[in-house]
């Protein structure tokens, strides 16, 4: 069953199909919730959480011609942005959070120097790595979700790939392939 047939059920008053879309989406919106929240989990999980109920609040509002997921993380990533300002926290890719992407230590430790490099990005270029490269999102998906064009998508795709090259070039010391 996809999302939208799920969403549906929902719509036609079987409540039961939200635990199946929370279940199906609570563990990744956590990892980009803490991510974007600089690992405060316990406020990431706040942050889910409410991000749950504003969708079950205004799922009469979904466009099933659409996909949910974008949908889901603009609702998540606005949430985010709210407390973020509320509790003045800066939006950023956080080592702790990004080493549960890889199998083990090694991995990371391998790793490690561009997770601090995307740290340093502007939140504009890094939001946008993040979601492609970290979780596998298309551009469109990313353009959805941030309510931006698919080519200002695309152009801080590129620039902030710039960017991450020339820093870790000047820590390397040379090029990086």
């Amino acid at each position: 069953m996809n999302d939208n047939q799920i969403i549906g059920k929902i719509q036609q008053g079987e409540q039961h199909y939200f635990r199946i879309l929370y279940d199906k989406y609570f563990d990744y919106a956590v990892r980009v919730s803490t991510i974007i929240l600089r690992n405060q989990q316990s406020l990431a999980k706040d942050v889910v959480q409410e991000a749950f109920i504003r969708v079950y609040r205004n799922l009469h509002q979904f466009d099933s011609d659409r996909e949910f997921k974008p949908w889901f993380y603009t609702i998540l990533l606005n949430e985010c942005k709210r407390i973020s300002e509320k509790n003045n926290y800066t939006v950023a890719a956080d080592e702790q959070m990004l080493e549960p992407l890889h199998q083990d230590r090694h991995s990371f430790i391998e790793y490690e120097s561009l997770y601090i490099a995307i740290q340093q990005l502007d939140e504009h270029n890094r939001i946008p790595v993040i979601l492609k490269y970290m979780h596998d999102m298309k551009d469109q998906e990313i353009a959805d979700v941030l309510q931006e064009n698919v080519n200002t998508i695309k152009s801080r795709l590129y620039k902030a790939r710039i960017k991450l090259k020339n820093l870790l070039e000047r820590e390397f010391g040379g090029a990086v392939q």
